[in-house]
């Protein structure tokens, strides 16, 4: 395989919200430069950067893939990306190793929720941003109308290149408004391109457009004003320049016209990629010092070798497979570098490029290229692979954290005994899942970013490795409180012939503030009881709060202070004080005045505006509270406060009331007392769960 300079790579990734066309459109790309010998369709599971069997299955991108073509005697990297916000991190993960960012957008739908969340993050990393308006070709598509939507929701600094030569069906071509010809393609799903002269029907259209790309690259720099001033235009030099400049500088973002799947419009936007792209070696990754966390600073041109790990593949037959990006220096095979993240060395084998799921080897992968290395040890997505001795590493990942959690059951003692490792081989794989097991519920949880996304991990524990498990909805992790102080009893006395057991003690209890969990305090005096025997005391009240009262729940916010007692100087010893501490407990709560406690989530929900009311309505129907409400573009951002319970099935709810265009981002809040209306139905159903698991128990 060739190795190349930094000046003749482009990095992009294809981002966008789901169905826009971005798989098939990198599928196009990689036909048109000779890069594969047949057009992929998504339709058929033939693409490249869509191998997965989940991907082909469903027909969506689940995970982020990377091809590579040569244009122009210029390599490209793609990298291919979700459109799902079950799966937005993986796009994030891309969007750090890219040198720009392909915006692809429906021309029927135009911006849409997941456009605003790629362009978002695009801005946060300062990448330039070339959209591609897809699938010209359909029904109702339309540039004025998708113009319009893009230019509500980020400026009018999205602006066309090109205008479409045809609508809809008729859709054949595009005329450039930067070189002022029409570009018409072969209606035979090669994409011929034929150059000639702008079309009369369009000539008038076309002279007003350019125009007013002439005014906005002029608005972009003081010279190039002062110019259009005087002259009351710009040379095709002055333009030509100055667009690339104000693309690059992200003052401007060129918007090129294409239809994937008849393979429209694909050399004109090569062509954009490589004018409008800056090279890797124009632009640096963010670094900070490994000590302070602080910003630093590294030179792109500098012989030491260092690269970021931006994903990593779990295989059950290749191993991990570690994906990088090379940003000094050069990463050559059969070599040793150090993990500055980890402090460790590792061993790079081959190191390789990925088409898709096809590894190429290279002998060397330069400054500003991406590449592939199997079996590293230690190495993790994030990590930073440098020369011994480098004083800097790439800025750590943020990983999205989960918002909805399910209970897994192995099918299987087999599966039972499988389902850690793989489900550890997975999350290195996908760091935005979670699995724990919960302490209080005693299930196995399995956290994601939605539905989607823990059906697709699922699938793949199934398919990679052979591990089957049932999906369940958790248990709500309530807790159990006081809301009255209160002073109680315990005396424990059992004779049995020989030493009896005697333990007696009083103890007062009184709620604390939400959030201080539990108390013991000790106020014995003068010997009531031996102090020896007061961590007894505690463990058995410790123990009685871990088993609640009402409903099994563990007792939370509430302080006991031991008070009084009395002793055997034969019969006393720590059980039977331990046993005074339950018995004391009980007594309390049966006049303490317990009540339950229910998990409160911070929930933000992003969803077009003409949603807002009827998503605010639910939310009430849910017991939530408005906490605000904001407009971003065409968005808005709602944000609340929601029991748990009422959140396990709402991303069903929001996707089936917003098609799909709503998302929602959960994390806790706090503990607040459930209705009393709604506790006795919580109570029985523990009650009876709890039965149940005592009847397999006693089987």
């Amino acid at each position: 395989m060739k190795v190349y300079d930094p000046d003749h790579i482009r990095n992009v990734a294809l981002v966008g919200h789901s169905g826009a066309g971005k798989t098939q459109l990198a599928s196009a790309l990689l036909f048109d430069t000779g890069a594969v010998n047949r057009l992929g369709r998504v339709d058929d599971g033939s693409t490249v950067t869509d191998f997965d069997e989940e991907e082909i299955a469903r027909k969506h991108t689940l995970s982020a893939g990377t091809a590579f073509a040569e244009w122009n005697k210029t390599k490209i990297n793609l990298i291919d990306t979700p459109g799902m916000a079950n799966f937005f991190s993986d796009a994030r993960a891309a969007l750090r190793v890219a040198d720009a960012a392909i915006v692809v957008v429906d021309a029927v739908a135009g911006a849409e929720v997941l456009t605003e969340k790629v362009w978002t993050a695009a801005q946060e990393l300062e990448l330039p941003c070339l959209v591609v308006l897809n699938r010209l070709d359909r029904e109702r598509a339309s540039l004025s109308r998708s113009l319009e939507s893009l230019q509500e929701a980020f400026g009018r600094s999205v602006v066309s290149i090109q205008l479409p030569i045809g609508e809809e069906k008729a859709f054949r071509g595009v005329v450039d408004l930067v070189a002022m010809q029409a570009i018409t393609f072969s209606d035979d799903g090669r994409g011929t391109p034929t150059v000639g002269d702008v079309p009369a029907e369009l000539r008038d259209a076309t002279g007003i457009a350019r125009e007013a790309l002439i005014e906005l690259v002029a608005e972009t720099d003081d010279s190039l004003m002062e110019k259009f001033f005087e002259a009351g235009t710009l040379t095709q030099e002055e333009l030509e320049a100055g667009l690339r400049t104000a693309a690059a500088g992200r003052h401007l973002f060129p918007l090129v016209c294409t239809s994937a799947t008849t393979n429209l419009g694909i050399q004109p936007l090569l062509d954009a990629i490589l004018a409008y792209v800056p090279s890797p070696g124009q632009r640096t990754l963010s670094v900070v010092d490994p000590t302070s966390g602080e910003p630093a600073s590294y030179d792109p041109g500098g012989s030491t070798a260092a690269a970021l790990v931006w994903k990593t593949i779990a295989d059950p037959f290749a191993g991990r497979i570690t994906m990088f990006r090379v940003a000094t220096g050069s990463l050559r095979s059969d070599s040793t570098i150090e993990n500055v993240s980890t402090g460790m060395a590792e061993r790079v084998g081959s190191v390789t490029v990925m088409q898709g799921k096809t590894q190429h080897g290279v002998v060397e992968i330069k400054a500003g290229d991406l590449g592939a290395v199997a079996k590293l040890k230690e190495t993790r997505t994030g990590d930073t692979l440098a020369s011994k001795g480098t004083t800097w590493r790439f800025a750590p990942f943020e990983f999205t954290e989960p918002v909805l959690s399910y209970a897994i059951e192995p099918k299987s003692r087999a599966d039972e005994e499988k389902i850690s490792t793989a489900l550890q081989r997975l999350q290195e794989e996908d760091p935005t899942i979670r699995y724990i097991r919960d302490s209080q519920t005693a299930q196995l949880l399995l956290s994601g970013q939605g539905q989607l996304h823990i059906e697709v991990t699922v699938a793949k524990l199934k398919r990679r490795f052979g591990v089957e498990v049932n999906l369940k909805l958790p248990r709500i992790p309530y807790r159990e409180t006081i809301k009255v102080a209160t002073e109680a009893h315990g005396r424990h006395k059992k004779q049995t012939g020989g030493h009896g057991q005697f333990g007696d003690c009083k103890i007062k209890v009184a709620p604390l503030p939400r959030g201080e969990d539990f108390e013991f305090v000790d106020e014995i005096f003068g010997g009531a009881i031996p102090r020896g025997f007061i961590p007894a005391v505690e463990k058995g009240i410790r123990e009685e709060r871990d088993r609640g009262y009402l409903a099994g729940y563990p007792m939370v916010d509430f302080q006991v202070t031991l008070i009084d007692g009395s002793f055997h100087p034969v019969d006393s010893n720590e059980m039977s004080f331990k046993m005074a501490g339950r018995l004391a407990f009980r007594d309390a709560m049966s006049r303490a005045r317990p009540t339950l406690l229910e998990p409160v989530m911070h929930v933000e929900i992003y969803a077009p505006s003409d949603f807002a009311g009827d998503l605010m309505g639910d939310l009430n129907g849910r017991r939530g509270r408005i906490a605000g409400m904001e407009t971003r573009g065409a968005l808005t951002s709602i944000k609340a406060q929601v029991p748990m319970a009422e959140m396990l099935t709402y991303e069903q709810q929001l996707t089936s009331s917003t098609g799909g265009r709503g998302s929602y981002h959960m994390a806790f809040s706090h503990y607040e007392e459930v209705p009393t209306h709604l506790q006795g139905k919580v109570i029985a159903e523990a009650k009876a769960e709890r039965g149940e698991a005592d009847d397999e128990q006693a089987g």
